[in-house]
């Protein structure tokens, strides 16, 4: 079977065509400008060369159309019809409490979709957009809702409350959800099978390090603590993003700078984290470059990067009571070996080192610690949309 893969933005869709039974990626690309001037699309087919056309896109169901005629295409193509489209994965953002799985779209699962879209506000309603348009071009094939937040539903509530009156919670929903579930789901499976054991069996943790980044420990399978919340501002620094931080902060400097409240909620989102810290770059190999040519604030921003995923892993080192791998994965997780270094530097009391050479390879299915050491540590490239195909069969089969 065929599955097509939907990441739907507000003005982009992402997608991948895999074949279920070999897993193989038939075609990819991406629509860019949705809604603005100079729309276009970039479609790569599997052995063929890519395949670049701007069109006007007023909205996303023009978008789909525009995938399924590349799709369908006699010189780009991949397939002869929109009937060897066996099925449609979606990604959604955030499906809060109501979904601790993949499901089947219905117009209940939509209506669901709906009703929680004021925790991801600039994501749900794009993902529902994509789902709509796919409806109109593709009426009747099965379409499989994938939700970042599911794989975190195994959180007990001790570690998922926050210290807030209870009445925000009841009233709502107000409590850490998590994101970037699916790729913690499938890099901590892929770890266990790469290291030829079963994830029940497993402590592990998985630092899925991008522009967006996350920690999650998952024991015996199931998630027990992730480092992102109610939305994904909290947690690590990331690329743009501030991570944790005092939330005393924001009225501080609300007052001091005479902005809103929304306006300071913009700033510790988009202009912060790496980016804002070193004043360079939110870019990792323009930090890199920096620190080599002798940017102290260049230097400082890594150190700190690095020193709060140190701290998250000791910190569900202790919530698990020990840990026996530690997956790598994401854009810096897979590529960058100073990250993974400076990372590693803090993990002598797991009885676990960094070999050097191997931790000089990027983007590769390899053990980087070295043999005997204690706790395993991998790097596990993710692959999301796989893992939304794998998921979107097992609903429709």
């Amino acid at each position: 079977m065929n599955i097509l893969v939907i990441n739907c933005g507000s003005s982009s869709l992402k997608y991948q065509l895999i074949n279920s039974d070999s897993e193989e990626v038939l075609a990819k690309g991406l629509c860019e400008r949705i809604g603005a001037a100079g729309s276009c699309l970039t479609h790569k087919p599997a052995g063929k060369d890519q395949y670049y056309v701007e069109n006007p896109m007023p909205d996303h169901t023009v978008a789909v159309q525009m995938v399924i005629d590349a799709l369908t295409d006699k010189d780009h193509g991949v397939v002869a019809s929109l009937s060897e489209i066996g099925a449609v994965g979606h990604r959604i953002v955030h499906g809060g409490e109501k979904f601790a799985s993949s499901v089947l779209i219905t117009p209940d699962v939509i209506k669901a979709i709906e009703e929680v879209s004021d925790l991801a506000p600039l994501h749900n309603p794009a993902n529902l957009i994509g789902i709509h348009a796919c409806e109109k071009i593709m009426p009747g094939v099965p379409m499989v809702a994938v939700f970042d937040t599911a794989f975190h539903q195994t959180m007990p509530p001790k570690a998922y409350m926050y210290g807030l009156p209870y009445e925000y919670y009841e009233k709502y929903k107000v409590r850490r959800y998590g994101f970037h579930g699916t790729s913690h789901d499938y890099v901590s499976k892929r770890a266990a099978e790469f290291l030829g054991k079963k994830r029940e069996d497993l402590k592990i943790i998985v630092c899925h390090l991008g522009n967006g980044a996350s920690i999650s420990a998952v024991m015996n399978g199931k998630c027990v603590d992730t480092s992102m919340g109610l939305t994904p501002l909290e947690g690590l620094i990331m690329g743009t993003r501030s991570g944790d931080l005092d939330p005393a902060i924001l009225e501080f400097i609300a007052n001091k700078e005479g902005l809103t409240l929304a306006e300071v909620t913009n700033v510790l989102n988009k202009k912060s984290g790496v980016q804002g810290l070193s004043k360079v770059s939110s870019d990792f190999r323009d930090l890199s470059k920096a620190m080599d040519e002798g940017n102290e604030l260049a230097k400082i921003t890594l150190e700190t990067y690095c020193y709060r995923v140190a701290k998250y892993v000791g910190s569900y080192v202790a919530a698990m009571n020990g840990v026996d791998v530690i997956a790598f994965t994401a854009g810096i997780g897979e590529n960058d070996g100073r990250v993974r270094e400076m990372v590693g530097q803090y993990f002598d009391y797991l009885g676990a080192s960094i070999d050097p050479e191997k931790n000089a390879k990027r983007g590769e299915e390899i053990i980087i610690s070295k043999p005997g050491d204690k706790v395993t540590v991998v790097v596990i490239p993710t692959n999301e949309e796989l893992a939304i195909a794998r998921q979107t069969v097992a609903i429709v089969k």
